[in-house]
């Protein structure tokens, strides 16, 4: 791709972004490569593919890249307050609440900014009910996790005879936050991916690449694409690994 299609492809993805000086070669593989190849392939929209470079730049705690892509995600219209505040929630779980507090802070910081850039006064966040926090009723609210786990992991759920499982993993992660509205369950799939990824965990990131791969939820183009996404931000040694479970979940697949 030449050099004006790379430079119109950042002012795309990064509008308010100064593009990177072609003076080292950092700044040519990233005009290059990041945007000249990586931002305009097919095979996944802009959304998925903001959804995969929010999570790695939220994941690695890199300041002002976390402010450059929510600011970018949230003024390009690609991805909505609501659904940034909802991805904030599963990222928590799965990359943790310290990482998800300081993404918050920078959604916060990044809506008022665009508001204030056009001259507007930030409109309130959402107006939260506590019906919106899910049934109450434990019973019912583990039988739904219950039955929430096995249809996004496809295998059996564990017993609930840890805190871990009781009050993490069936009544608060399956029985309630992949219940929620605001994500697709396809897009939980890929935010959950990306999340896993560089957390060395390969049980875990086996279990949902194999299930997001399986379900049908994500296709084998799609997950190639979120593997090289992926890897341009968070790094190629974590990306083989990425890749390689890919491939692995992939020959296992049932005809």
């Amino acid at each position: 791709m030449d050099d004006t299609q790379a430079d119109r492809t950042l002012a795309e993805v990064l509008p308010a972004h100064e593009p990177p000086s072609a003076a080292t070669p950092f700044g040519r593989a990233a005009r290059d490569f990041l945007y000249g190849e990586v931002w305009s392939r097919p095979g996944l929209s802009r959304r998925d593919r903001r959804w995969v470079t929010l999570t790695c730049v939220a994941a690695a705690d890199s300041p002002q890249p976390i402010e450059d892509h929510v600011h970018a995600a949230l003024a390009s219209g690609d991805i909505g307050l609501e659904a940034m505040l909802e991805f904030v929630l599963h990222f928590a779980v799965y990359c943790g609440w310290p990482k998800a507090s300081h993404l918050e802070g920078a959604i916060a910081r990044q809506w008022d900014r665009i508001h204030r850039e056009r001259g507007e006064q930030s409109p309130p966040w959402p107006q939260l009910t506590n019906d919106m926090l899910g049934s109450g009723a434990w019973d019912e609210r583990l039988k739904r996790g219950v039955e929430e786990f096995i249809d996004v992991n496809l295998v059996p759920a564990p017993p609930p005879n840890s805190p871990y499982r009781h009050a993490g993993i069936l009544n608060f992660v399956f029985g309630y936050v992949w219940q929620r509205p605001g994500l697709t369950r396809r897009e939980r799939r890929i935010i959950t991916v990306a999340c896993l990824a560089p957390d060395d965990s390969p049980v875990l990131l086996r279990s949902h690449v194999t299930a997001a791969l399986h379900s049908g939820d994500v296709t084998k183009e799609e997950m190639d694409e979120i593997v090289l996404q992926f890897a341009a931000y968070y790094g190629f040694a974590k990306g083989e690994a990425l890749a390689d479970t890919v491939e692995t979940a992939w020959a296992t697949k049932p005809e």
